[in-house]
């Protein structure tokens, strides 16, 4: 698939107005900067496919407004849907136990006994529990609801038949309205999304409806078992049920059973008729008397459940209130009148991005990386992309989104607790790779990351800056201290060196390092002296003596590793700017100044040093969507403004905006949400600067290329 870089456009809102030349007068019209970056599409466009949602569940639509053609679009921007409860697992037929994927490791020569869930390479019972792990439990596709049409000659209509076509999503309603002709007649379609329910709407208008040319189906597929699920396998028809278990003229109720799970799908339209028209296939027929009909699909793992009355006007005006309630929220920024030829499309990256976020990584748990689209890596969570996913709510303002996510962490302790007792150290290691429940997922990478580990810290620190309220801290403070303990007791002592290292026994952000050999990466250093600070403050905060353990720690962790004038990528890597693989993947070396606020450690001379080589020397073509803001706050607090936007608008495949506004990673990752919130964390960042920062839009050229009225931000630490 190849796809055409086009960029565009993006923008917000808030309270205070100036521009990069002085004081922007006059409020933000936050409707009108939304809505110029509506997405219209007039063609087909695999790419272009448009989401609604509520942050717990979503419905992916293709041209028609809904998923009429998912076999069509499956390797494009799938046409999903999928809730936060919407999980399976297949039957354990080998009875594989959790405890066959654990491999004993001693790096450090300690004694230690700390068992790993890895990916077993051998044949064997190790290898095949590791790959039950890894696809179990995996997220559900929970079906497809599409249009059938047909021409007047009787057959489907197929895609390339459609014609006229005009969609628009309106983002300040978070309604898709659809229009294109079949066969000479028109179809017009508006769909909506709930914003309390996991239910879409949708109204439909055409002379079809009385030619008996136009029905909605309800197709049922079978989870793919693999590291993508587009929703579309229908094959495996005898390993699952479903069942039309009651119908009438306006309601009915449709069940589907696996053997990992049960749910429901709550149908209710205008006056027509429901049928069983094939294995795991519903048709609902409207009445031939209809020149309009309304539909909403409600799915629920419960058979019953309270939801709201009336058909599409009621989805439809929670729609549009919800989401004006969301734009008027928070912070925004309007561009409008820059020169910067860069301005209209870094608006339209921060709208449609602060939209599929909302849609899609706002629920009560860290989203997958393709949030409630299709599955990636079994649709499993990974917690060390919560920064990239939840970060940019609180400082855009709306800290309780981010905050929702957090609970997760309270329903995972004691697994997390466990882990860390399986290995020998105090506290909770947080679970890399899991589900929401907190279960572990098999990996030889993501069993020995690290930089997951002060993320709650990081997240916590944030809710208690939005307004100093002592009973956030009272909120998180097992996870905070629980967090820092694990930290403190994982560091290890080097006596020869007197200081504690991390490693060996690490693979760092950068995850081309392998664990035996590596030790101290930079961004982990310097994050972890960061987080532990940070939870020294929330004990004097609290009026709790400071933990003598981890001053130690603070006091005698290893310096950030320094060869010449810049930083390694870790101080087992002292060819990191001459062997080629090592200036692969994530640069997170950046990280160390960015992400993280700067540390009594660090030199910026040597990190602006580092930023100069990394930006000459390492393979961009190589990395990952979030990579660019990264880079982006690390120039901004260098104090190089002009080089934040340009690593923001770097010409690398992995940093393509789609017009829908997803961040497009490569012919597998076709979506990327870490990277959207990238864009919207760098920009705050920009916009309102950090802790240590002066002035207004430091991370802004002050040239008079730019004209800015913002609202709203927060400052990063």
């Amino acid at each position: 698939m190849k796809i055409k870089r086009k960029f565009l456009s993006i923008g917000l809102c808030a309270l205070v107005f100036f521009s990069c030349e002085g004081q922007q007068e006059g409020k933000i019209d936050r409707k009108a900067v939304v809505q110029r970056h509506n997405v219209i599409n007039d063609k087909v466009d695999t790419l272009s496919s448009l989401t609604v949602g509520n942050g717990a569940f979503a419905y992916t639509v293709d041209i028609t407004g809904m998923q009429s053609f998912p076999e069509f679009y499956k390797n494009g921007v799938s046409l999903g849907t999928q809730s936060e409860w919407g999980w399976s697992s297949f039957p354990n037929e080998g009875d594989y136990k959790f405890e066959e994927t654990l491999k004993s490791y001693d790096f450090n020569n300690e004694g230690r006994d700390a068992k790993y869930s890895i990916q077993h390479k051998e044949p064997g019972r190790n290898k095949e529990a590791t790959e039950y792990y890894r696809v179990n439990p995996h997220r559900l596709q929970l079906g497809n609801v599409g249009l059938e049409l047909y021409l007047k000659n009787g057959q489907k209509a197929k895609i390339e038949q459609l014609t006229d076509i005009k969609q628009t999503l309106d983002a300040w309603t978070g309604i898709i309205s659809s229009e294109f002709t079949v066969d000479g007649d028109v179809v017009k379609v508006s769909t909506a999304a709930h914003q309390s329910e996991d239910k879409i709407a949708v109204k439909v208008s055409s002379d079809l409806i009385g030619q008996n040319r136009i029905k909605v189906f309800v197709q049922y597929p079978y989870p793919s078992g693999k590291f993508l699920d587009e929703g579309t396998n229908y094959a495996n028809i005898e390993e699952h049920e479903s069942s039309l278990i009651s119908s009438a003229a306006d309601a009915s109720i449709l069940n589907h059973k696996l053997k990992g799970a049960n749910y429901y799908t709550f149908l209710d339209y205008s006056n027509g008729v429901v049928k069983e028209s094939g294995k795991h296939y519903f048709v609902y027929e409207p009445a031939k008397d209809l020149k309009e009909f309304e539909l909403t699909a409600r799915f629920s793992a419960k058979d019953s459940i309270q939801s709201t009355e009336g058909l599409y006007s009621a989805t439809a005006e929670s729609s549009t209130n919800g989401w004006a309630d969301f734009w008027k929220s928070g912070a925004a920024v309007d561009f409008e009148g820059s020169t910067d030829p860069r301005a209209n499309e870094l608006e339209r990256r921060i709208i449609l991005s602060q939209y599929l976020t909302k849609v899609q990584c706002g629920g009560s748990n860290p989203p997958q990386e393709t949030g409630l689209t299709f599955n990636s890596w079994y649709g499993k969570p990974h917690t060390e992309m919560h920064w990239w996913h939840g970060v940019h709510y609180a400082l855009w303002g709306r800290p309780e989104i981010m905050e929702n996510t957090l609970d997760y962490y309270f329903h995972t302790y004691n697994k997390a607790k466990a882990l860390a007792e399986r290995q020998g150290y105090k506290g909770v290691r947080w679970i890399k790779m899991s589900d929401n429940d907190g279960n572990e997922s098999p990996s030889s990478v993501a069993a020995f990351l690290i930089w997951q580990q002060p993320h709650i810290i990081y997240m916590t620190e944030l809710a208690y800056r939005d307004k100093q309220d002592t009973k956030v801290l009272e909120k998180y403070k097992d996870l905070v201290f629980a967090s820092a303990e694990f930290m403190a007791d994982y560091a290890y002592y080097d006596k020869a060196k007197d200081r504690y290292n991390l490693g060996k026994g690490v693979i760092p952000a950068q995850e081309v390092f392998r664990a035996v050999e590596t030790f101290n990466p930079t961004y982990e250093v310097a994050y972890w002296d960061w987080a532990l600070r940070i939870a020294q403050e929330w004990k004097e905060r609290l009026g709790e003596p400071r933990d003598k353990k981890w001053d130690e720690v603070i006091n005698k962790l290893a310096p950030l590793p320094v060869q010449g004038d810049v930083y390694l990528a870790t101080e087992s890597a002292t060819d990191s700017y001459t062997f080629p693989k090592w200036m692969t993947d994530h640069p997170a070396v950046l990280g160390a100044l960015g992400m993280v606020p700067e540390s009594p450690k660090l030199d910026k001379e040597i990190m602006k040093n580092t930023l100069d080589t990394v930006w000459a020397k390492w393979s961009w073509a190589d990395t990952w969507g979030w990579d660019f803001p990264m880079t982006a706050m690390n120039a901004a607090r260098l104090n190089l403004p002009e080089k934040a936007l340009d690593a923001l608008f770097m010409d690398i495949q992995t940093n393509t905006y789609l017009k829908n506004g997803h961040n497009f990673q490569d012919n597998r990752l076709r979506i990327y949400l870490p990277g959207n919130g990238g864009v919207l964390t760098a920009v705050a960042m920009m916009l309102e600067g950090w802790d240590a920062s002066e002035g207004d839009f430091p991370g802004f050229p002050k040239d008079g290329s730019w004209k800015i009225k913002k609202e709203g931000f927060k400052k990063m630490p």
